[in-house]
């Protein structure tokens, strides 16, 4: 358990190269992500040492690194709302990959596990899940959602861009962590919503994979958008 500003933590496996999170808010925690169901332990003695319940299970998409634990922690939790994008809850479960006709005509990318588990709270752009404000990233899956902690600026960004070893794109990740080339349903989305997300004001950036990236959050993005150019 790596603690990241007050009420917020987070639990990685491999180094930093997978990530999820949990956030303190006044009611109990909100998990971000679950990983796979071997982390789960740790989620619920991570949320027992902030001194607070697990009410919600926050997904930014249904790939299986980041659906893996949910229905163990779901079922250990028995009542925790959970939440995920309204157009990535289609594809949640393996349910359907049919593509939008407004939608790049694309293959949909990785890995994506049956789950029993369904949502209970499906999220719109512009929606507030307790203080994490919704916004719309897709690119690495159709649905792909990041959240916002507004109190903090911290943004939990999911696979919206990666930080291995800095922060990339999602497809440009490195030739030892190369599972963010093979996952990532449309490049040209990924980078329109990379590029959304370097025009807000934030504080760190708290990748699925990655160490957060907490310093010149700006310069980071310039940097990322200079190595696609490269």
């Amino acid at each position: 358990m790596h603690p990241i500003v007050p009420g917020i933590v987070r639990i990685s496996r491999l180094g930093p190269l997978m990530n999820c999170y949990l956030v303190a808010e006044e009611d109990g925690i909100t998990v971000v992500d679950t990983l796979f169901s071997g982390v789960v332990p740790e989620i619920l003695a991570a949320a027992q040492s902030l001194g607070k319940p697990v009410r919600r299970i926050l997904l930014t998409h249904a790939h299986g690194d980041h659906v893996g634990g949910l229905d163990k922690l779901a079922q250990s939790l028995q009542g925790a709302d959970v939440a995920i994008g309204r157009r990535e809850s289609r594809i949640m479960g393996r349910r359907s990959f049919a593509l939008d006709p407004d939608e790049p005509q694309t293959k949909i990318k990785g890995m994506y596990p049956r789950v029993a588990t369904s949502p209970v709270t499906l999220l719109d752009e512009g929606d507030f899940y307790g203080s994490l404000e919704v916004i719309a990233t897709p690119g690495h899956t159709p649905g792909h959602m990041s959240y916002l902690h507004r109190p903090t600026g911290m943004l939990f960004a999911g696979d919206a861009v990666v930080a291995v070893p800095k922060l990339r794109a999602t497809y440009d990740c490195p030739w030892y962590f190369p599972f963010g080339n093979f996952a990532t349903w449309h490049r040209p989305t990924t980078l329109a919503s990379m590029r959304k997300l370097a025009s807000l004001e934030l504080d760190g950036v708290l990748p699925g994979h990655g160490a957060p990236v907490l310093e010149d959050v700006p310069g980071a993005f310039q940097r990322a958008f200079a190595r696609i150019k490269a």
